[in-house]
């Protein structure tokens, strides 16, 4: 098993390496699907240095990461030559991989255990050594896809917010109080979206004391404490709010119409401006809002879940996505390898993902350069990629009510001698 470790790790990290030292690199870098305006190296190389002389680098629209964020980045920037720079990319790639893997192993010895105190052994569940294969699977799963491999070859930002993300998710399963509240509270400050992780994050931590009510207050006081902390530190790097109009301000407000997988780009350019503010409400209401208290309620026994569900929705719906945001919460499907026997539309999604992703640069390539098609054609190729993640995300749910009943009920089941199989409709 450590042999099967090592040997995707090291191949893992010899192809992102042989990638960015290719020629390839800054051709993946460019690509729209890969670099958002919150992402961009580019961006962040130009912020810095508009920093460094002097100049605010959030009065434009240029920068959009946050104080701590230009911090960090300017002191790698003055340190780390060219290649110290792609292996800092590799290494935190491959470290997220390692917390996620941990991530894996510690839900399923939780399902395992939950299993064994109900004292079910039917047909289907988990079986012994399945905490060691699942963390293999979402380890090589993560290492392997090719939407985080290009997501880290284009030195994207987002390869740091998977890192804080598969921390949250380790964090939870440890049931951390501490670092979930300041993993979640970076993302939170860093993007929004990710403030939804405080749920399941809670639900872990007051399931594991014996007064819920002290876990949650514990958990709400942790984070807003951490929260504010952060904002006085970029107030303090920057000395002034500035910041919150180019980052908060600018994925809640959408000023940035450029191309993207999302589908955002589209409905604001061809609307009409009376109507951008209604639209602009109804979108971030939808991604941020309107899925956290009914999905809480119906998977509370299952947080990991919960999680991954605010992730793929994020992912979906969110003002600037990438690829490197579907691969992350992708490469978490091997935990629910329990789930695959009652999914219906596996292969209607694996073909949807495929045709999307390769038809969108071709596409593009006809739109930009061969002018022989328009932005229609671009936008037909992100809402197929959108609703493909849709299904999955779908499936998955209903997969899980299955199962819940296939488990209460038994998995076996005949009716007039012929195996039935349990559909909902």
């Amino acid at each position: 098993m450590s042999r099967k470790w090592l040997s995707n790790f090291t191949l893992a990290g010899t192809i992102r390496l042989l990638l960015m030292n290719s020629e390839y690199q800054k051709i993946i870098g460019n690509r729209v699907e890969v670099s958002t305006a919150l992402n961009s190296w580019k961006r962040v190389t130009e912020g810095v240095y508009l920093h460094e002389i002097g100049i605010d680098p959030y009065q434009g629209d240029l920068f959009h990461e946050t104080p701590i964020g230009l911090y960090f980045f300017n002191f790698v920037q003055k340190n780390l030559p060219r290649w110290a720079l792609f292996l800092l990319f590799v290494v935190t790639d491959l470290a997220t991989a390692v917390c996620l893997a941990l991530t894996a192993k510690h839900y399923a010895i939780e399902l395992t255990t939950k299993r064994k105190r109900e004292k079910i052994h039917n047909e289907g569940t988990l079986g012994d050594g399945v905490s060691s294969t699942s963390a293999l699977y979402v380890c090589a799963g993560y290492l392997f896809n090719p939407f985080t491999i290009l997501n880290c070859v284009g030195l994207t930002t987002t390869v740091f917010t998977n890192l804080l993300c598969s921390i949250v998710l380790v964090s939870m399963t440890r049931r951390s109080t501490l670092w979930s509240c300041a993993s979640i509270a970076l993302l939170t400050l860093q993007g929004l979206y990710p403030v939804s992780l405080m749920v399941p994050a809670t639900i872990y931590v007051a399931n594991a004391t014996k007064e819920k009510r002290t876990g949650i207050i514990t958990m709400l006081i942790v984070f807003t404490g951490i929260l504010a902390m952060l904002f006085a530190i970029s107030y303090c790097i920057i000395g002034g709010w500035s910041f919150l109009r180019s980052t908060i301000g600018f994925i809640l407000t959408v000023p940035d119409l450029r191309p993207n997988i999302g589908l955002y780009w589209y409905f604001f350019t061809e609307m009409f401006e009376h109507f951008r503010w209604l639209f602009i409400a109804s979108f971030q209401i939808n991604v941020s809002l309107l899925y956290i208290v009914p999905l809480a309620l119906r998977l509370r026994r299952d947080p990991m879940l919960l999680a991954f569900s605010y992730l793929a929705i994020a992912a979906i719906f969110k003002s600037y996505p990438c690829i490197g945001d579907v691969g992350f919460y992708i490469s978490l499907l091997p935990l629910w390898k329990h789930l695959f026997q009652h999914m219906q539309q596996g292969f209607i999604v694996g073909c949807f993902v495929l045709f999307c992703t390769v038809f969108a640069p071709t596409v593009w390539h006809q739109w930009i350069y061969s002018r022989s098609a328009n932005a229609n054609f671009y936008f037909g190729v992100s809402l197929a990629f959108a609703i493909a993640q849709i299904f999955l995300l779908t499936d998955i749910l209903f997969a899980s009510v299955k199962h819940e009943f296939a488990v209460q009920h038994g998995i076996n089941k005949k009716v007039n001698g012929n195996e039935a199989k349990l559909l909902l409709e």
